[in-house]
């Protein structure tokens, strides 16, 4: 696990943003050099893993001599010369926002999303964006633009999605910081098939303005299910990174209000009580990754963490991935050309009322007239406050971030005809891939996902950390000891030396 900054350059490739800033503070390497460095390693190995499809090298050089310059009057700030990347939606002023659709393709809009504001008022130095499937639909990273994003671990394999670039960077060694984004598991996802951390935030916690399909201007708002955040290889990272982004949009809910998340609810294992759950009533998960999740349950026990394997009060996760599967449909309904919906209409119209699989309540969902959407929003908050009781029981919950590790490409169309083999059998792609977005993704909650342990052929496997509301501190925190204590972030062994 790499803490700090050591001599080589590995120290330089896989740092903490804490190890960077010490020896950018006691000058053992300046922001420039860091950045150089950053370059040089995106150069010599992107080639293949094809993470960072939009660079902007020129406007970094410039910030990384400013950094030079403030670190040299003794300035202080959270991420000052630190090389950052960005998922390629993100408004960057200057640079194209396509959302990975052809017809986007020279879209440059004209200002910064809030995000990259705070994090260039923070001294960051933003190097270029990572990136996607189109309009972020899927659980690889591939569009017409930009290409396939191959997983550092294995490059016939995806890196996830839709934030993949970002993991793949991270895994790559490519800076220690990427703000993805997750409405379907897209932060939680790569983070656990490329072996780094990622976080979730509570639904509203970091603002979205500057995050919207083009060419819609930048506007405050929430929207729905969606959330940006943070991902890295520490959980520290995620903490100090998630302080930079969140609060509220100070043209809107700012003007009147102020961000005081909670400190987290332990300081050590011993005194956490842990919810772990590795099995979902609606798909498998497959044998790797339950068998690490049990091994992870056996080990915080014998930290002596109270850890249950079963809970009365867990809320129905069949029902939950129902309203899930409709709301996240309804949610990018938008984004569908007149036509397209029409088609949708027409499928939820000719569906049995009784047809309660998944499949059917994503059809439904694209759809959805306000009614029905007020509906299953009634649903949802019901679904909350069950939720909100178990958090009196349990301080975090445990799930997989994905029922396998990261799978083959598959860029076969139609998406719905596509198959996930899961331990020898096929199974509903999007079922399968979306099944573990909910909980957190439907209630709002935070999620941090771990690496936790590696398959017998070496694919990473990861844990997402489920929490109360707003408690976004508490799964960081838990994250980070489970990371001392357990291991953490490994590099690929094809990339740890170079």
């Amino acid at each position: 696990m790499q803490k700090g900054l050591n001599a080589d350059a590995d120290g330089l490739s896989y740092g903490s943003i804490s190890g960077l800033l010490s020896a950018l503070h006691l000058r053992k390497v300046s922001a420039s050099e860091l950045l150089e460095h950053t370059i040089a390693r995106i150069e010599a190995l992107d080639g293949p893993i094809n993470a960072i499809i939009v660079r902007d090298f020129d406007r970094a050089r410039e910030a990384a001599r400013a950094a030079d310059a403030a670190l040299g009057r003794g300035e202080r700030l959270p991420l000052l010369g630190i090389p950052v990347t960005l998922k390629e939606p993100f408004n960057v002023a200057g640079l194209p926002t396509t959302w990975g659709f052809p017809h986007f393709r020279d879209f440059q809009p004209a200002d910064d999303a809030l995000v990259v504001l705070r994090l260039k008022a923070a001294g960051a130095v933003i190097i270029g964006k990572t990136n996607i499937p189109i309009g972020l639909r899927d659980f690889q990273s591939y569009n017409e633009i930009h290409g396939t994003t191959n997983n550092p671990w294995d490059l016939g394999r995806s890196p996830g999605g839709s934030s993949g670039g970002s993991g793949a960077a991270l895994a790559a060694g490519v800076g220690p910081l990427s703000i993805g984004s997750d409405i379907g598991g897209s932060i939680r996802v790569p983070a656990h098939f490329c072996g780094v951390f990622g976080h979730k935030p509570s639904l509203g916690l970091v603002p979205l303005r500057g995050y919207s399909l083009p060419p819609a201007p930048p506007v405050p708002g929430q929207g729905d299910l969606a959330v940006v955040g943070p991902m890295a290889r520490t959980a520290s990272d995620l903490a100090l990174s998630l302080d930079v982004i969140a609060g509220p949009d100070e043209t809107r809910d700012g003007i009147g209000y102020r961000l005081a998340l909670p400190a987290p609810r332990h300081e050590q294992l011993k005194d956490f009580r842990i919810l772990v759950i590795d099995t979902h009533p609606l798909m498998p998960t497959g044998d790797a990754v339950r068998s690490a999740i049990g091994r992870l349950a056996g080990r915080l026990e014998r930290s002596g963490a109270q850890v249950a394997r079963a809970s009365s009060a867990l809320p129905d996760l069949a029902e939950s991935a129902r309203f899930y599967m409709k709301l996240l449909n309804a949610a990018r309904s938008p984004r569908l050309t007149p036509a397209a919906l029409a088609d949708a209409q027409g499928l939820a119209a000719t569906l049995a009322p009784d047809d309660r699989s998944l499949e059917a309540e994503r059809a439904r969902g694209w759809g959805m007239i306000h009614r029905e959407w007020l509906a299953a929003d009634g649903a949802r908050l019901q679904l909350q406050q069950k939720w909100h009781q178990l958090f009196r029981e349990f301080d975090a919950v445990i799930s997989p971030a994905a029922a396998v590790p990261a799978f083959p490409h598959d860029h076969s169309e139609p998406f719905d005809a596509r198959k996930l083999d899961i331990d020898g059998r096929l199974y509903n792609y999007a079922d399968a891939c979306f099944i573990w977005a909910d909980p957190a993704s439907t209630c709002g909650l935070p999620a941090t996902a771990v690496p936790i342990e590696r398959t017998p052929t070496g694919l990473p496997i990861g844990v997402q950390i489920i929490g109360p509301y707003l408690e976004d501190h508490t799964t960081i925190a838990l994250a980070g000891l489970i990371e001392r204590e357990f291991g953490g972030f490994v590099p690929p062994p094809t990339l740890s030396a170079r």
